[in-house]
């Protein structure tokens, strides 16, 4: 989330002219800035919930990348905050 958003001031700037130019300065795929753009997609609160998620010590995420990415395919706020909180106690 950070990165997306970190894109997004970086894509502001005159000398980053798109995705492609964001890829080769991250050194990673042009479909990977998108995914990461993506990020940009969910609802404002998601978004800080994630920025603060608390570090997992140990083990895997409970909340992963694909969990994220899906969400913010789903262009309703309303219906991203019933599956963020349905992911969140099922966690």
């Amino acid at each position: 989330m950070a990165l997306a958003l970190k894109f997004e001031r970086l894509i502001q700037q005159p000398q980053i002219e798109d995705y492609a130019d964001l890829a080769r300065l991250g050194h990673v795929t042009r479909a990977r800035v998108s995914q990461i753009m993506g990020l940009l997609k969910l609802a404002s609160d998601i978004q800080e919930a994630i920025l603060f998620l608390p570090k997992t010590a140990k083990g895997r995420d409970p909340i992963s990348a694909r969990d994220v990415l899906k969400l913010g395919s789903i262009q309703d706020w309303e219906e991203q905050r019933r599956v963020w909180q349905k992911r969140l106690i099922s966690v």
